[in-house]
């Protein structure tokens, strides 16, 4: 089984969840807390290159600094709105 990694947000219902559901299918993975730990922007950058996906569908917007300071989070980046 391939080595998983997930950046865990304890306030987040669907980070939770997620986590409580990996053991039951075999999954043990290495849980980072993002919060207290968060990944740096090359670390984002290899994981955004290594899913194949822009970086809007990587990270959430609502109930984030980002939306608190007028930031609109795209694909290209962090620009405010």
């Amino acid at each position: 089984m391939p080595e998983v990694t997930t950046f865990h947000h304890p306030a987040c219902g669907t980070s939770r969840n997620v986590l409580a559901l990996m053991p039951q299918a075999g999954i043990e993975p290495t849980v980072i807390e993002s919060l207290k730990t968060p990944p740096s922007k090359a670390r984002l950058r290899e994981l955004v290159a290594a899913m194949g996906i822009g970086v809007r569908r990587l990270l959430r917007e609502h109930g984030t600094r980002h939306a608190e300071d007028g930031e609109v989070i795209e694909d290209t980046g962090v620009r405010r709105a």
